[in-house]
């Protein structure tokens, strides 16, 4: 039987989904877990964790893509003589049991969500708790990837994986009501409902996860991790693939009221890891997932919060194409997070979806959105899903932090537990359970009710029609009698007379195809999900693999491992207590001012746009946008955020100039000021690396400062304090500086101006023009990415 290809397709031949477990090639390890539970929703995950939290008394390992201090795993008025916040919790529980000590680990993330997440989480979770109470935040990953684990290990004994971050907006229950008072932010804001799902496991399932947190803190800190009782240490080369994981500890920390769904079933572990700083990638969740998919004999369900990925889209087309395609059913968000979202993963959703519908003839493929009975208090209609599932017949399930993305194949951190059947009816039936259990959550039944439905149709989308119909026609309400009824009619036509319109619920929902009765709220069910895009947006998105879901590391990561020094590499101690208080003090003043100062007021577009429209009125108007691109540069402010409000006040050409104008002045200042602090000081805190960067840019600056300005590996800044303490000409630094910009500067307000005048007067002409636009970007960055490719294979071969 042959081998996968280098691109991750699944076999020729399809396999056995009860048999798809296969380490090192879609999994990492297959260890044995006494017990299984899936976790549905955040409440029930959020209280099996501070049970066993509560029970930790070794170590207490958390992977995060985002970490609140302040959420509560708790959420009622009991007390159990532990504090709420998770931070709180964790402090109290090192503080209170000498033996214990845990080690938090968060994405350090861009500063595209910096407005959405806590602000000083080191502060919090770090340095105000006891000192057997680590955290740290996770930058070992390429330019542009992130940390996207979500796995909590304690005592190497129970360990929670799956979709949910131990953040804020996650904590919901299966009932999602309209106005749940649990469903609060950290500041006592409601926020809409959220569905995602975690899985509990114990034994050496749990062991291994721990071993697998303890090396994701080896490679982010360079200090080693946890390491539960009996458990192999993690060594500088990571853990041999098959080693055994040791006998857990003997106290049972499985919570009292989880009842197991699975019992003595081997549970497979996956990973998504890209290529860092001579770690290997791993792309074994990619493999299972295309090979799941094409061992797919009659029902495919997957609950995903994206569907972008490629590689999932060629297995999706295959096994659609081929004879007797099973039934597949996606369950999706309506809309994507924000409009930047939906007009770029929602774009790419859009196109996937319209490829699988022309790859459909037998009509097998169904997407699918939950709608809620009572419309939330922010208007949305749908549920937000949020959960990574995926179930293969009776025979195969996995839940993790995977998105159907290309970024979770390759680029970002994944980990994701997989259980196959083996054949065993006693887990057929509890993998058939819980995606009843999911199924019926969606379309308000019982899960006896949909297995039943499964066997009266036959088929999974059958079974789904079937039951919308029965709680539509559950939820119809009696005929009001005549006299209520003309009742009802004049008194909307009272409101028309008054000029108020009809009654705000009377309008039919377009959802599903019903008309929804006048006075009464629509039902609890699934819905088809409309995935189309309008043609003109669709045009203007560029190909995934480019910019928006990357699979894979771009060239420029050449460069930024240049200009980082290697994770865990380490200075002298009073150098590093030193280097670190000072970034520290600066950064805490920065944060500080932005949040609670009027300049956080300027990092609304809006705002921008206002203040450079009264920039415009003032007679030295060129001066004073040059003065504010200054001060922007010495308070690290983003550039083209800059560049972007300028074009849109100031129009492409003049826009243009005055942009460059300003870039270069704030350019200029902060190289000063990086050759005031002299290359020492650079020398001192960035290390070796960043001395060996020094000596290439002096060396070669005017080339190095062009490919630097070309490909913004760095925020703007950054690189030019570098520049100015590696002592790079000021002649070379300023030349190469407005030779690299210039197009991206010309790009930007070009691109602006099109997208503000698509805005105000909509048609082909302003859509043609601003699809030109992205075209020539697109094509340039192409240009780009090839030719810093060439560089490196000719400087490979030499």
């Amino acid at each position: 039987m042959p081998r996968p290809s280098a691109c991750g397709q699944a076999r020729e031949a399809p396999r056995d989904p009860a048999r798809l477990l296969e380490p090192g090639r879609n999994c990492w390890r297959v260890e044995p877990a006494r017990r299984v539970a899936f976790l549905v929703d955040g409440a029930a995950y959020f209280g099996a964790l501070r049970a066993a939290l509560i029970g930790a008394r070794h170590t207490i390992q958390i992977l995060g893509w985002d970490i609140d201090s302040r959420v509560r795993l708790r959420r009622d008025d009991a007390d159990d003589g532990w504090p709420a916040p998770l931070a709180e919790l964790l402090d109290a529980l090192v503080r209170a049991r000498p033996g214990l000590r845990a080690q938090v680990l968060s994405w350090d993330y861009a500063m595209l969500f910096a407005l959405e997440r806590e602000w000083l989480s080191p502060l919090r979770l770090g340095w105000r708790t006891h000192r057997r109470m680590q955290f740290r935040l996770d930058g070992c990953h390429p330019v542009g990837a992130s940390h996207h684990q979500k796995v909590v290990v304690v005592d190497g004994a129970i360990a929670f994986v799956g979709g949910l971050d131990l953040t804020r907006c996650r904590w919901d229950t299966p009932a999602h009501a309209a106005r749940e008072p649990g469903r609060v932010d950290p500041d006592g804001k409601p926020y809409a409902p959220f569905h995602d799902v975690q899985m509990a496991v114990d034994g050496a399932a749990a062991a291994a996860l721990g071993q697998l947190c303890a090396e994701r803190w080896l490679r982010a800190s360079g200090r080693p991790g946890l390491c539960a009782p009996d458990a192999p240490a993690a060594g500088a080369g990571g853990f041999a693939r098959g080693t055994s994981p040791g006998a857990p500890p003997s106290a049972d920390l499985w919570p009292a009221g989880l009842v197991p769904d699975l019992t003595d079933v081997p549970v497979g572990i996956a990973r998504t890891e890209p290529g860092f700083e001579g770690w290997a990638p791993v792309a074994e969740v990619k493999t299972l997932l295309a090979d799941a998919i094409v061992a797919t004999r009659a029902a495919l369900y997957i609950e995903n919060q994206y569907f972008s990925s490629s590689a999932m889209a060629d297995a999706l087309a295959a096994r659609l194409a081929a004879p007797e395609p099973p039934d597949m059913a996606l369950v999706l968000p309506r809309r994507q997070s924000g409009w930047l979202e939906e007009t770029t993963m929602g774009v790419l959703r859009g196109r996937i979806d319209a490829r699988l519908r022309a790859a459909d003839p037998a009509g097998r493929y169904r997407a699918w959105c939950p709608r809620l009975a009572d419309e939330p208090p922010d208007g949305g209609g749908c549920l937000n899903v949020h959960s990574k599932v995926m179930v293969v017949d009776d025979d195969f399930v996995t839940v993790g932090s995977a998105n159907l993305s290309n970024r979770s194949m390759g680029f970002d951190s994944e980990c994701n537990l997989a259980i196959a059947s083996g054949g065993d009816a006693r887990v057929r039936d509890g993998i058939r359970a819980f995606r009843a259990r999911l199924l019926g959550e969606h379309l308000d039944v019982a899960p006896e009710r949909v297995d039943a439905a499964l066997r009266e149709h036959g088929r999974l989308n059958a079974a789904i029609d079937a039951l919308r119909d029965e709680t539509a026609r559950a939820c119809v309400p009696p005929i009001a009698p005549p006299e209520a009824r003309h009742a009802e009619a004049a008194h909307a036509a009272e409101r028309l007379d008054r000029g108020q319109g009809p009654q705000p619920d009377a309008a039919p929902d377009a959802d599903d195809g019903a008309a929804a009765v006048p006075g009464h709220g629509s039902h609890r069910t699934l819905v088809p999900a409309e995935l189309r895009v309008a043609p003109e947006i669709d045009r203007l998105v560029p190909d995934a693999a480019l910019i928006i879901d990357p699979e894979r590391p771009a060239e420029t990561e050449l460069l930024m491992t240049e200009l980082l020094p290697r994770a865990g590499q380490r200075r002298p101690v009073r150098g590093r207590v030193l280097a670190w208080t000072l970034i520290a003090v600066g950064l805490a003043a920065l944060a500080m001012a932005w949040r609670y100062t009027p300049l956080r007021e300027l990092l609304d577009i809006g705002e921008l746009v206002r203040f450079g429209e009264r920039l415009d009125a003032l007679p030295f108007s060129p001066l004073a946008v040059v003065a504010c691109y200054v001060l922007a540069g010495l308070v690290v402010m983003p550039l083209m955020l800059l560049v972007g409000v300028t074009g849109i006040v100031f129009g492409p050409i003049q826009g243009g100039l005055y942009a460059l104008a300003g870039a270069l002045a704030s350019a200029a200042a902060t190289w000063g000021v990086g050759r005031l602090l002299g290359r020492r000081a650079l020398l001192r805190w960035g290390g070796p690396r960043m001395q060996r960067l020094a000596m290439r840019l002096a060396r070669r600056g005017l080339p190095a400062m062009v490919l630097l300005r070309v490909v913004p590996v760095a925020p703007f800044s950054i690189v030019n304090l570098v520049a100015g303490a590696a002592h790079v000409g000021l002649r070379d630094f300023m030349a190469g500086t407005a030779l690299g910009m210039t197009p991206g500067i010309l790009f930007t307000t070009v691109f602006v101006d099109r997208i503000a005048a698509a805005i105000r007067e909509p048609g082909w002409a302003s859509f043609a023009l601003l699809a030109g636009v992205v075209l020539v970007c697109v094509v340039f960055a192409m240009f780009v990415r090839r030719w810093v490719g060439r560089r490196r294979d000719a400087k490979a071969a030499a």
